[in-house]
């Protein structure tokens, strides 16, 4: 309960949050898998790597992740994954780029599936790199 007079805080590790982290274990780290990404969050050391595999029109077909981040970066790595496949690589730079904007404040939320997910961690501007480790991961993947 929060103090007489002080605002209500706002709960970063929601239910939501810890159970898409959790879920990551549906896109389990595959050896075979041909490209790979690693991304790094320079402000609070989360890290993901990623492997993929694309169909012959450069769409991405399999993917599996190793993530060593907070629950908010599983949890967008768990958005990231659930909505990658058949996507290209423009598709994913182009949400990647939506995604730092809406982070920084400058523009809508992004529309991709289940990204809202993440929306507790606007407020949270450290938490910001983890969030966007599986689009910077997934386009050194596909360089």
């Amino acid at each position: 309960m929060n103090a007489p007079g002080k605002a209500p805080t706002r709960t970063l590790y929601t239910p939501e949050i810890l159970g898409a982290a959790t879920a990551l274990a549906d896109f389990a780290w595959d050896e075979s898998l041909p490209l790979r990404g690693e991304a790094r969050s320079r402000r609070c050391g989360s890290t993901l790597a990623l492997g993929l595999a694309v169909d012959a029109e450069g769409r991405i077909s399999a993917l599996g992740l190793r993530p060593h981040a907070c629950a908010i970066g599983q949890a967008a790595a768990f958005a990231f994954a659930s909505a990658a496949k058949g996507r290209s690589r423009e598709q994913i730079a182009e949400a990647r780029r939506a995604l730092a904007d809406w982070l920084a404040g400058t523009g809508d939320r992004p529309d991709w599936p289940g990204i809202a997910l993440v929306e507790p961690a606007l407020g949270y501007p450290a938490r910001h790199g983890a969030i966007m480790l599986p689009w910077d991961a997934a386009l050194a993947a596909l360089e």
